[in-house]
């Protein structure tokens, strides 16, 4: 990996991962260590489409988003890591495991998805991922996935 690609702006990500709007939940990725960890960012809009029905007149980031903005986070570190720029590479969950979520995360907020790879290499990643606002734990997982070519 060169040292190009220790951050990734919107049209890297999406050289990497498959996922576009409404689904596409991370906005740049940076501190990038090649196999071993990165840093997410996803800047929370009123806009979503989410937000709609998850509450009308008290809008809350579903949990459920915050692990796939983690997940995402993660899959671009490993497109970043092993050079699979516009590779087609696709990405399934395997397992998330001791999900817990400790405050809501809204319209306004920037969410800091910070990832480390517990196990990768092959086509089988583990991760363990924490997402912050303003320095405050919002969530945290582990979580294993599949990165595969189509």
């Amino acid at each position: 990996m060169s040292p190009e690609f220790l951050s990734a702006d919107l049209e890297l990500i999406q050289k990497i991962l498959p996922h576009r709007y409404p689904f596409l939940l991370v906005d740049k990725v940076r501190d990038v260590v090649p196999n071993k960890s990165a840093v997410g960012v996803k800047n929370v809009t009123f806009n979503e489409p989410h937000f709609q029905g998850h509450f009308p007149g008290s809008p809350i980031m579903p949990g459920v988003t915050i692990v796939e903005a983690m997940a995402q986070t993660a899959g671009v570190m490993v497109g970043l890591s092993l050079s699979l720029l516009d590779n087609e590479m696709l990405i399934y969950f395997m397992s998330i495991n001791n999900a817990k979520f400790r405050r809501k995360v809204v319209p306004g907020d920037v969410l800091t998805m910070h990832i480390e790879t517990i196990r990768g290499g092959s086509k089988v990643w583990r991760f363990q991922g924490r997402a912050e606002v303003d320095g405050e734990l919002a969530a945290q997982a582990e979580f294993t996935a599949m990165m595969d070519s189509k």
